[in-house]
C-alpha cells in the first residue's frame, strides 16, 4: 500500500497546494511573504506546484479519458445513454468548437505549461542565493524537470491542436490575447530543444523517497513519442535503445499487476501521474478521478463504483479474441457478474456490460468519505512496454541507429508477447508492431492518436465518419477564439 505523501502549500504569486512524491518527509508551509531562496529545502517547491497541475480533472481525468481513448475505436462513451451529450459528441466525432470537454483541455494544458513557466523563472534566483554547489546543481536539475513537465504539456496540446500559442514567460492578460499560433513543425521542435536540454541535466535515477520524480530517462522517452509522430525514425531508435541498454527498466512478470497500487512507480514505469488519498479519508484533495470515472457504474458497496465511463468496445474485445489473448484480456476488461481475484464483485446490476480493468481499484484502498473508487491509481503515461515497442517500429521503419542494447524488432515486440504468453514471431511486421501497441496500450489513452499518426484511422474510424482533413486534430475550443483574436480555426471546424 502506498506511504503517506505530503503537501506542500504554496501561497507565492499564484501557486496553489500541490502533492509532492510517495514516501518522502513532511514539509512545512511556505510563508505568505514568498519563498526564501536561501534555503535549498525550498528549491523543489515550484516545481512540486507544476507537477501538481497535472494532476487536475482538466489534464489526466474526464476530458482526457473523451480525447484520447473515447474517440477511438477501443472504447465507447459508456456510462447511461443519456449521461454527458458533450462525452457522447466525442464519442461520435461530431464535436466543434464549443465543446467543454475540449475547451477544458485546452485550459488545463495551458496551466500546466503556466505552472512549469513560473517554476522555471524561479530556478535562477534560487541558485543566486545558494552557497553550496550541490545546492546550484539542483536547481538545475529541478529546471530539467520543469522543462520535462512544459514539454509534455505541449506535447498533448500539439498532439489536441495541431497549431497553439508558444508561452514561455509570465504575461498579462493583454499580452496573452495577442499570441498567436506557432506551426506544429515549431511546436516539435520547441518541445524536442526543452527535453535535449532536461536530458543534460537530470539525474538518471532517485532514491525510494522521490519515487515518481522526472529523470532523464522519463525525458528520452518523452522525446522518442514525440520523435516517433514525426516519423524521424533513427531519432526514436537511438533514445530507447539508450533506455534499453541502461538496464534501468524491465517488464513485471504478471501483467495484471503492472496496474496494481503496489507497482506504482515500478521498474516498468518511466511516467506516472501520482495520485493519493494519503491513506486518509478526508482532508486536502491529493488524489485524481482518472480511474473513478471509469469505475463500475451502478455497483456496491458504494466504494466500488464509479460513473462508468470509457467502457471497452465490441471491436477491442473481438480484437482480443482473435488473437487468442488471454493474459491481457484478463486485465483490460473487468465484467459485470464477476468477482475479481481480490474478493470484490462487480454485480450484476451495473450499467454496462464490461469496464476498464485496468483501473480497478481493490476496495482495501477505496476508503474516501464519499467513494473513494481509484482515487489512489495512478495514471500510467509511458511503461517499458512501450519503449520496446517504439524501438521495435523504428527499427522495421528502417532506422539505422540504436545498436548498442542488444534488442532487434524481433527481440523487443516478443519480448513484450512472451511476458503474455503469446508465441514468438519469427519475423516483424509494421502491423504487428501496431496490433502489439493495440493490445499492450489499450485504454491507456495511445490509440486515438496512434492510429492518426499511422494513417489507419480513416479505415478503423469510418463507422464514425472520420475526416483526416478535419479530425485529425481538434478544434480551437470558441472560448478560446473570443479571449484571442489572433488565434485561427483548424480546417473544416465552425
Amino acid at each position: 500500500m502506498k506511504n503517506k505523501i505530503y503537501i506542500a502549500l504554496l501561497s507565492t504569486l499564484a501557486l496553489v497546494g500541490c502533492q509532492d512524491f510517495l514516501d518522502i518527509r513532511p514539509e512545512a508551509t511556505v510563508p505568505s511573504s514568498g519563498l526564501d531562496y536561501s534555503k535549498s529545502e525550498n528549491t523543489f517547491l515550484p516545481v512540486s506546484a507544476a507537477y501538481a497541475k497535472m494532476r487536475t480533472a482538466s489534464t489526466h481525468s474526464f476530458p482526457y479519458i473523451g480525447a484520447f481513448e473515447i474517440t477511438s475505436d477501443n472504447a465507447d462513451k459508456g456510462s447511461t445513454p443519456e449521461d454527458n451529450p458533450t462525452m457522447k459528441e466525442l464519442d461520435d466525432l461530431n464535436y466543434d468548437s464549443g465543446n467543454g470537454l475540449i475547451n477544458e483541455l485546452w485550459k488545463g494544458y495551458f496551466d500546466v505549461v503556466s505552472s512549469a513557466n513560473h517554476a522555471l523563472s524561479q530556478m535562477p534566483l534560487f541558485e543566486m542565493a545558494l552557497q553550496n554547489e550541490d545546492a546550484k546543481v539542483y536547481t538545475r536539475q529541478c529546471a530539467g524537470e520543469a522543462k520535462v513537465i512544459r514539454a509534455y504539456a505541449y506535447f498533448n496540446l500539439t498532439r489536441l491542436f495541431g497549431r497553439v500559442p508558444v508561452i514561455v514567460s509570465t504575461l498579462t492578460a493583454e499580452e496573452l490575447a495577442a499570441k498567436s499560433q506557432e506551426s506544429t513543425d515549431s511546436l516539435y521542435n520547441f518541445i524536442e530543444n526543452d527535453l535535449l536540454e532536461a536530458i543534460s541535466v537530470l539525474p538518471e535515477s532517485y532514491t525510494k523517497d522521490w519515487a515518481g520524480r522526472i529523470n532523464k530517462y522519463t525525458a528520452m522517452a518523452i522525446k522518442a513519442k514525440v520523435h516517433m509522430y514525426q516519423n524521424e525514425w533513427d531519432s526514436v531508435a537511438s533514445l530507447t535503445d539508450k533506455i534499453m541498454a541502461s538496464n534501468r527498466y524491465d517488464l513485471l512478470p504478471d501483467f495484471r499487476s503492472v496496474f496494481s497500487v503496489e507497482n506504482e512507480n515500478s521498474k516498468e514505469s518511466l511516467f506516472e501521474i501520482q495520485s493519493s488519498t494519503l491513506g486518509k479519508s478526508t482532508g486536502d484533495a491529493t488524489f485524481l478521478e482518472y480511474a473513478y470515472v471509469q469505475g463500475p457504474r451502478g455497483n456496491s458497496p458504494g466504494n466500488m463504483q464509479g460513473w462508468g465511463f470509457c467502457t471497452p468496445s465490441t471491436n477491442l474485445i473481438n480484437f482480443f479474441t482473435s488473437r487468442n489473448e488471454r493474459e491481457r484480456a484478463a486485465a483490460t476488461f473487468l465484467y459485470r457478474g464477476t468477482k475479481t481475484p481480490e474478493g470484490d464483485s462487480i454485480k450484476v446490476a451495473c450499467s454496462n456490460p464490461v469496464y476498464n480493468g485496468k483501473v480497478y481499484t481493490p476496495s482495501q484502498y477505496n476508503l474516501w468519505n464519499y467513494n473513494g473508487y481509484g482515487f489512489d491509481h495512478n495514471v500510467r503515461i509511458i511503461r517499458y512496454s512501450d519503449v520496446l515497442l517504439m524501438f521495435a517500429e523504428a527499427k522495421v521503419q528502417g532506422a539505422t541507429t540504436g545498436n548498442t542494447s542488444g534488442f532487434s524488432a524481433i527481440t523487443a515486440i516478443n519480448k513484450v508477447r512472451e511476458r503474455v504468453k503469446l508465441l514468438p514471431l519469427g519475423s516483424v511486421t509494421l502491423q504487428d508492431v501496431w496490433d502489439e501497441r493495440r493490445a499492450e496500450l489499450a485504454l491507456e489513452e495511445d490509440r486515438f492518436f496512434d492510429l492518426v499518426r499511422t494513417g489507419q484511422a480513416a479505415t478503423a474510424l469510418a463507422s464514425k465518419g472520420y475526416n483526416n482533413a478535419k479530425h485529425r486534430v481538434f478544434p480551437i475550443p470558441a472560448q478560446q477564439l473570443q479571449l484571442n483574436t489572433h488565434l485561427t480555426q483548424n480546417p473544416n471546424y465552425n
